[in-house]
C-alpha cells in the first residue's frame, strides 16, 4: 500500500518569498529524495471570499512506509527537513499515513 506525506503550509508573511524558495530550492530538493514516486503541490485558491486555510500543500508518495523511512534518513531527506526552517516560518502540519485509492 502507498505511503503519503502530505505537508501543508500556513500563509507566510510573504508569499512572494515563501513561492520562491519553494520554487527553485526545496521542491528541487524533495524531488531528489530516493523512492519518491509522485510529488505534487497545489496552492490553494479562495473559495467564497475567504482565504484558503493554507498556502500551499504538498503530497509526497512513496510505495510504502518503509520507502518513506528510507528516503527520510538519506542525505537527502535530512537536507529537505533542514531546509524548512530556510522558509516555513509562519508553521507547516505534517502529515503521514498509508494512503488508499478511492476512485
Amino acid at each position: 500500500m502507498a505511503f503519503q506525506l502530505i505537508a501543508l503550509y500556513a500563509h507566510p508573511e510573504s508569499a512572494t518569498a515563501f513561492d520562491k524558495h519553494y520554487d527553485e530550492t526545496h521542491a528541487v530538493l524533495v524531488a531528489r529524495l530516493p523512492g519518491l514516486r509522485a510529488f505534487t503541490a497545489m496552492r490553494p485558491a479562495p473559495a467564497g471570499g475567504e482565504r484558503a486555510a493554507y498556502h500551499l500543500a504538498a503530497v509526497l508518495t512513496f510505495d510504502d512506509e518503509k520507502a518513506f523511512a528510507a528516503a527520510m534518513a538519506t542525505e537527502e531527506g535530512k537536507a529537505a527537513v533542514a531546509d524548512l526552517a530556510n522558509f516555513a516560518g509562519a508553521g507547516v502540519t505534517m502529515l503521514t499515513g498509508p494512503a488508499d485509492t478511492v476512485r
